[in-house]
């Protein structure tokens, strides 16, 4: 899609801006970025944190979750590996992090959203030349932003991976429901935090079972993140040791009024509505899926159902079996080694 000529515009200035800041810095060189870049597109501003070796001109842009998550979030020991060898990109998306702009609920949507993606790419590719090549990486949200980022414009990807990542949230809710009566059958077999799955089924029977509510899809949503914790303590799946958004390194008021807006605006869009499921055939780059086994936020249903789905030729399913529904911090070397392996081979 072409953008108006005063996007490309603001996007070119900005773009020769950081060239300026980049050849001023006696700290910065390709093989150690440590950059930050904004993306001025359709009313908004929004920032991409660049580290690592950018030596090969090879970049993972990352899409974090919510909506109304935060790119340095992906930060931690799996990705401080994968820096080691390629340039990252952290992204903060429209409403979310430190992004900042004029949007309302008539005119943020996910598509929308997608051309933002392909902006930055635009503008690194002015910042680092026109030689530059990507990959794209969507965790949770991220993994709907992603197809709908790709089914764009794929061909400025190398790769796509998909970390546990929700390409049909229109389905997510009743899935919620089917996979906790599942995990909790099967732990409270096991005599695992018995009073707390029969909890579990306790708040099921409270839920709508035959129409999506928004409020009961919160529910569920906060119960997974519940569950999971659960089966951290019973030292079923492995702890978050290293990770995480530290909220130091954003402005608290505005990384909380983002969270709020950018909810608010999309949720009612997504929850019960948006499904990528049927056009991910169309997707064709080389795929990734990377998977906890015990995600209780996007199940592991929907690995597979991606994997069934991408029309990929060069497509590869990784479960990690200690794992729930952030694998890169819960089992981060072997997280590292699939990716870098995945790059290594298609960049």
């Amino acid at each position: 899609m072409k953008q108006p000529l005063t996007d490309n515009i603001r996007i070119a200035f900005l773009a020769l801006t950081m060239l300026f800041i980049n050849a001023c810095s006696n700290d910065h060189t390709l093989s150690n970025l440590d950059a930050t870049v904004f993306v001025r597109h359709k009313d908004a501003d929004m920032p991409a944190y660049i580290k690592g070796n950018g030596s090969e001109k090879v970049f993972l842009i990352t899409l974090h979750g919510g909506p109304g998550g935060a790119g340095l979030g992906f930060q931690g020991n799996a990705f401080d590996q994968i820096e080691d060898k390629y340039g990252v990109v952290y992204f903060d998306q429209r409403g979310s992090g430190m992004s900042q702009g004029n949007y309302s609920e008539d005119d943020v949507t996910i598509d929308l959203m997608a051309e933002d993606v392909l902006a930055l790419v635009k503008m690194l590719k002015r910042v680092y030349g026109n030689d530059s090549r990507f990959f794209l990486l969507g965790h949770s949200w991220g993994g709907a932003l992603g197809p709908a980022t790709l089914l764009k414009d794929q061909s400025e990807f190398l790769g796509w991976i998909n970390v546990d990542g929700s390409h049909s949230p229109k389905d997510l809710y009743f899935e919620y429901i089917r996979n906790f009566e599942r995990v909790g059958a099967a732990q409270i077999e096991l005599g695992n935090s018995v009073p707390f799955w029969e909890s579990v089924y306790g708040e099921l029977d409270e839920v709508d079972r035959n129409t999506v509510s928004l409020d009961d899809f919160n529910r569920l949503n906060s119960l997974a993140f519940d569950a999971e914790e659960s089966l951290i303590d019973d030292n079923f799946i492995n702890d978050v040791k290293v990770g995480g958004i530290d909220i130091s390194d954003y402005n608290v008021l505005t990384f909380f009024w983002n969270i709020l807006k950018i909810q608010s605006i999309l949720d009612e869009d997504i929850i019960g509505e948006l499904s990528f499921t049927e056009r991910l055939s169309e997707i064709t780059v080389p795929s990734l899926i990377l998977w906890g086994k015990y995600d209780m936020v996007v199940p592991e249903f929907y690995a597979q159902e991606a994997f069934d789905n991408l029309g990929s030729a060069e497509k590869k399913l990784v479960i990690f079996e200690r794992s729930g529904h952030s694998p890169m911090f819960t089992e981060s070397n072997q997280f590292a080694r699939e990716v870098l392996q995945f790059m290594d081979q298609n960049k």
